[in-house]
């Protein structure tokens, strides 16, 4: 498969600042990835410096296979085919949607324009829209907008920076899933930036974790909760606690709820102290096991409850437990482990 972007150990620097440090990876044509991590991490100015609004210090940004950005080399922002979606969507006011949608078609002979115009209101549902002008409309109608006007020109690839952050928490996810196939279905690479994990989970054929300014993690959503590569990932990514715990062999850790077996990276040796990762889908709700834990805190999910438990030795873990098995806080419930894989890290 050949990439649409390819990121070379990519370097920026502003005013003696690091932003971002070496960072490298690639995209394939009509992948959707996500650049995934806290407030200040170095996302967006990644996404700047693909659509050239940042030029890196050191490395290179390619695009569909041409040199965009090095620090000798720069093309500017309007001639590297990228469309963009900020948060803000910044629509034109006074132009009702389908003005706005065909805003950047305007060297395109009116058939095509018209042609590639009901393209758009047929993908993104807009039909009952298109002669309302945008304080109008919704939120979620305003981000479809949006997004139909940066898409209008066939752009290489799709640049979106935190475009559900205006919405409801509860429309985010739902979004999410429908721009996915949105997308897949006009064959856009497409790159968006959130701090959201259920939005990138939804969206994302393979996400980049960062942190301070480095990428820690470029894979899939479900190798970043399962095989996490480093302990910020791990504990950024998903939730679940850290315990302590001891190398027995290399198939097995001592903790303080029990032996735990599983595969045990070669840098681990008998002995060393190490941390592990126990998710909430580790810890299962059982009335008839003889192990107990106390309810100290739940949070309400739908289908499930997320229980905080303290064990008797005074560990804390998460279960994730069907909703229906609503237990008071400080009562005790049985549990057992069922933690079929270990993610262990030196302590």
């Amino acid at each position: 498969m050949n990439n649409a972007i390819e990121i070379r150990e990519l370097s920026l620097s502003i005013e003696d600042r690091s932003i971002l440090n070496n960072i490298s990876f690639n995209l394939g044509e009509i992948d959707i990835a996500c650049l995934l991590g806290p407030s200040g991490c170095g996302k967006t100015s990644l996404l700047r410096c693909i659509a050239g609004f940042e030029k890196p210090n050191k490395g290179e940004v390619l695009i569909k296979g041409v040199i965009t950005s090095n620090p000798n080399h720069y093309i500017p922002v309007e001639e590297r085919n990228i469309g963009m979606v900020f948060q803000d969507y910044v629509l034109f006011p006074h132009m009702c949607v389908s003005e706005n949608i065909i805003f950047g078609l305007k060297n395109l002979q009116q058939k095509r324009i018209k042609q590639r115009l009901d393209e758009l209101i047929e993908l993104l549902d807009l039909g009952d829209q298109i002669n309302k002008f945008p304080h109008q409309l919704s939120g979620g109608q305003q981000q479809r907008v949006a997004l139909a006007r940066a898409m209008a020109p066939r752009p290489g690839v799709l640049l979106l920076d935190e475009p559900f952050a205006s919405l409801d928490i509860e429309l985010r996810e739902q979004l999410a899933h429908e721009l996915r196939s949105i997308l897949k279905q006009d064959g856009i690479t497409t790159i968006m930036v959130t701090h959201n994990q259920l939005e990138a989970f939804a969206m994302a054929d393979v996400i980049g974790v960062m942190r301070d300014g480095k990428l820690r993690q470029w894979d899939t959503a479900f190798n970043l909760y399962h095989i996490p590569k480093t302990l910020d990932v791990a504990d950024f990514v998903g939730e679940g606690v850290f315990i302590s715990g001891e190398v027995i062999n290399n198939k097995e850790v001592k903790t303080d709820i029990g032996n735990i077996k599983g595969y045990v990276p070669d840098n681990l040796t008998k002995g060393e102290k190490v941390r592990v990762l126990i998710r909430p889908d580790d810890i299962l709700h059982d009335d008839d096991s003889e192990i107990t834990a106390v309810v100290i805190s739940k949070a309400f999910r739908g289908a499930e409850f997320l229980y905080t438990l303290e064990m008797k030795n005074g560990l804390h873990v998460q279960s994730l437990v069907p909703s229906h098995h609503d237990h008071p806080i400080n009562e005790p419930i049985g549990i057992k482990l069922e933690i079929d894989h270990l993610v262990i890290f030196a302590d």
